[in-house]
């Protein structure tokens, strides 16, 4: 689970990281530029869900010992 969640982290910034070079900073609410701030902001929902993933985790495993 920790490695899955660690991939999607990596997808998940890779694919912010793409979404930012195809963003108008002229005009980010309008076009395909609209459609690339969506995405960041998605991807890095991901990136927080998956903090948060990895951190329940830690817990679990410490509650059990």
């Amino acid at each position: 689970m920790k490695l899955f969640c660690k991939i999607m982290m990596i997808i998940a910034g890779a694919s912010a990281l793409f979404n930012v070079f195809k963003l108008d900073f002229n005009q980010p609410f309008n076009g395909d530029s609209q459609i690339a701030v969506i995405s960041i902001i998605a991807a890095l929902c991901v990136v927080v869900l998956m903090c948060i993933m990895l951190t329940s985790l830690k817990i679990k495993e410490k509650s059990k010992a």
